[in-house]
């Protein structure tokens, strides 16, 4: 690889897709998904080419007022990024106007008030975003204000990597080549953002609406601090403390009860850290060292990307399956189905890593990578229940909640998204179980009333011997849930639903 790009020529690299900006004396920084100052695209060229910039975030009342649950974590975890993003803006004499409105009506009406002559923003490639910021763009130019949006929460936006046909990739392989063919210097180069903070930029308004609480805007206090660190600090702490281990990565993240993963995927989806420094660190360390993990990390990265071109590419996908064939599929949705589904929400399915895994998701608002093709596959194809209940429940409580990665990898497990998993590839949860968490750590940590079996029953309490079960204190139906479906019955089920679309002969699972 070529050296480091000298970052005063960013502006003006050939590989650059960044849009040409006309400087202005006012500007307006709308900082959404990008909840830093560091390596801050659209922050980087807003304070270069304005002379006075303002800054402004909204609690967008559009996405806030649909949630189902006040007590939603990543509203909290937002709250506290904001926080210290305008207390960094205000140390380096200027602020952030904090606002509680439809952002689509706000920010027009807030860049007329300050007389802002451009508004800058980064990015964002799902269908909802889109349309809004279609809808800014508009009434914008009828002010005659330009609205700017800069690449910063990918690596490889919409139409950088193509096919030789000219056409998005849907397979994941030779996307992610193209893409590490292409991996520059420039690509993985930091916007001196920061740095250009004590230019004398920023401007101070003079009375700007400060940070409404939590409550104010129909919140609760949630447990989020008890699990990560927002903000930027937090977020440069999370990837220091990943980049002591991040050589064991491809090996230790498939094991729930080891700390194997990165642990970033929060601060990634709402820009606490930029994908960028992110991708530097990984590619240095497997230039330096050869690491498997690093790249094992990077390729989850393109896989990051990979999501995000094919839902800005296919916007149907958000609700249709990607493989139209798929949505012939009859998925059961009687009040058995019902039952299932919340038996399956709440962790009440008598399979103790599907169960362990959702609570874990409703306890803390995370679940393993791993865990999360495990429950989505029991849902769809134990079960026997359409993937969109499974998605939208996860879009409902996942901190981490991307559209892209969240409808790509429920696609993927129900076999109906691009390079997705065979349909009769079926995981068996007690053989994922044995295999990912044999000691039964993260089973007794989310399900502790199962804490006394031993290690080699703990994956199919059915299964135990009632003495056994007796000494631990389980009792089936009681203190713990029999199988909500037998496996092997699911199984078959499964492979005459996806009859509709069979196009080879099942195989083995």
């Amino acid at each position: 690889m070529a050296p480091a790009v000298n970052p005063s020529s960013l502006a003006h690299h050939p590989l650059s897709t960044q849009p040409a900006v006309t400087p202005v004396h006012t500007g307006l920084m709308w900082f959404r998904r990008d909840l830093r100052t560091d390596d801050n695209a659209a922050l980087f060229y807003a304070l270069k080419h304005c002379k006075a910039l303002h800054a402004v975030f909204v609690f967008d009342r559009t996405i806030l007022d649909a949630l189902p649950r006040k007590n939603d974590r990543r509203v909290e975890f937002i709250w506290h990024s904001v926080a210290e993003l305008k207390a960094t803006l205000q140390a380096a004499g200027g602020d952030l106007h904090v606002l509680h409105a439809p952002a689509a009506q706000a920010i027009p009406a807030l860049a007329q008030q300050l007389g802002a002559q451009a508004v800058f923003t980064n990015k964002d490639y799902e269908p909802a975003a889109r349309e809004r910021d279609a809808s800014v763009r508009q009434t914008l130019a009828d002010q005659g204000c330009p609205f700017y949006t800069f690449k910063d929460t990918v690596l490889f936006e919409e139409d950088e990597v193509l096919t030789q046909g000219g056409k998005f990739f849907s397979v994941f392989t030779p996307f992610k080549n193209a893409c590490l063919k292409k991996l520059d210097p420039f690509h993985l180069t930091a916007y001196p953002s920061a740095q250009r903070l004590a230019s004398g930029v920023l401007a101070k308004p003079s009375s700007p609406p400060p940070l409404p609480s939590l409550q104010a805007m129909g919140f609760e206090t949630t447990n989020i601090l008890e699990l990560v660190t927002p903000g930027q600090q937090g977020a440069l702490a999370a990837l220091d403390d990943f980049l002591t281990r991040i050589d064991r990565y491809k090996t230790a993240r498939d094991f729930p009860a080891v700390k194997g993963v990165s642990y970033l995927s929060v601060h990634m989806r709402f820009g606490t850290v930029s994908v960028r420094r992110c991708g530097r660190a990984a590619w240095e360390r497997f230039q330096a060292n050869g690491s498997e993990g690093a790249m094992g990390w990077l390729n989850e990265l393109i896989w990051r990307d990979f999501y995000f071109q094919i839902i800005f590419h296919r916007p149907d996908a958000a609700q249709n399956a990607f493989r139209p064939e798929y949505d012939l599929i009859v998925w059961d949705a009687d009040e058995k189905a019902q039952r299932l589904f919340e038996a399956w929400c709440e962790g009440r399915t008598g399979y103790p890593l599907v169960d362990a895994a959702m609570r874990q998701l409703n306890q803390t608002g995370y679940q393993h990578n791993r865990l999360r093709m495990v429950t989505a596959s029991f849902l769809t194809k134990d079960l026997g229940i359409d993937w969109r209940w499974g998605e939208r429940y996860f879009a409902d409580h996942l901190n981490d909640f991307d559209l892209s990665a969240n409808n790509g990898g429920w696609q993927w497990a129900a076999s109906s998204g691009c390079d997705a998993q065979p349909y009769f590839r079926i995981f068996n949860p007690v053989n994922q179980s044995e295999k990912f968490d044999p000691e039964g750590k993260f089973i007794r940590k989310y399900c502790p009333e199962l804490a006394k079996l031993p290690n080699k029953v703990i994956h199919a309490p059915w299964a135990c011997p009632p003495l056994e079960l007796q000494a631990a204190h389980v009792v089936l139906g009681e203190t713990y849930p029999r199988p909500v479906v037998d496996h092997d019955f699911a199984r078959k089920k499964t492979l005459e639903r996806y009859a509709v679309v069979k196009k080879s002969t099942p195989e083995a699972d």
